[in-house]
């Protein structure tokens, strides 16, 4: 009984420290992408690094889902959405894979934590504003009602979190399952792959906002394992030093 108060107590305050820190995330969010001039000069220039590339392929695939309603429903869904799944990953891995929750907590917590500055440096305005002739795809779907009533206040599409948040998911998954279900643990990354397609053709993205995305989690990955190493070492020098070996 003892036990299982504890760990009651631990889930509620995890699930007290993320909802504060998302408050908090969402509350700088805000305050930043504000310059749409910046924002579309930024645009401009992306999508001219992407054209001398070879990638700008926002207008087409944003063309061809504005061709299908079954499928822009879908992909509004899938947009709207996703914070499910989000939440459900960080719950399973809690519940089922304690083992790796710190870890993969950490690395969520330095997801958000990275992404605000660039946000501040790098306003960004999305395709469907920035792209002419371009749908938006959210808007003319959105089953929520939001995008129809409400006007951007921030422009901050550089790096895509949607993309983000689904790379987290797959690489919690993948973390999870690796040892025992790898081939499991490999099928998580459809989902980011998935919702890439999504906000490219919703033109929501450029392409240079995913692979934004993924150095994004590449670095919080890095940063997370670095602080654990650094707790793991300072624990060891405080046990030694409360602790001496004997002679």
């Amino acid at each position: 009984m003892k036990a299982v108060l504890v760990r009651g107590t631990g889930a509620l305050v995890e699930a007290a420290f993320l909802l504060l820190w998302f408050f908090v995330f969402a509350r700088l969010d805000a305050l930043v992408g504000t310059d749409f001039a910046a924002a579309e000069a930024n645009a401009q220039a992306l999508q001219a690094i992407e054209h001398l590339a070879h990638l700008d392929v926002e207008h087409g695939v944003n063309a061809w889902l504005a061709g299908q309603p079954v499928l822009g429903h879908l992909a509004v869904y899938l947009y709207r959405l996703y914070y499910v799944v989000v939440a459900g990953v960080l719950l399973w891995v809690f519940v089922r894979h304690a083992e790796v929750y710190r870890h993969v907590r950490r690395t969520m917590v330095a997801m958000t934590a990275l992404v605000l500055p660039v946000y501040w440096a790098v306003p960004m305005s999305p395709p469907r504003f920035a792209l002419p002739g371009a749908a938006d795809i959210v808007a003319r779907y959105d089953f929520l009602g939001v995008a129809s009533w409400t006007k951007p206040t921030h422009h901050t599409a550089m790096p895509s979190m949607h993309v983000g948040w689904s790379l987290w998911c797959a690489y919690a998954v993948w973390t999870a399952l690796r040892a025992t279900h790898p081939r499991l643990a490999l099928l998580a990354w459809a989902f980011p792959l998935l919702m890439a397609a999504d906000v490219l053709a919703t033109g929501n993205h450029y392409v240079l906002d995913v692979a934004g995305s993924v150095a994004l989690l590449a670095v919080a990955v890095a940063a997370a394992t670095l602080s654990e190493r650094v707790t793991a070492l300072r624990r060891t020098s405080a046990r030694l030093r409360t602790d001496p070996p004997e002679r």
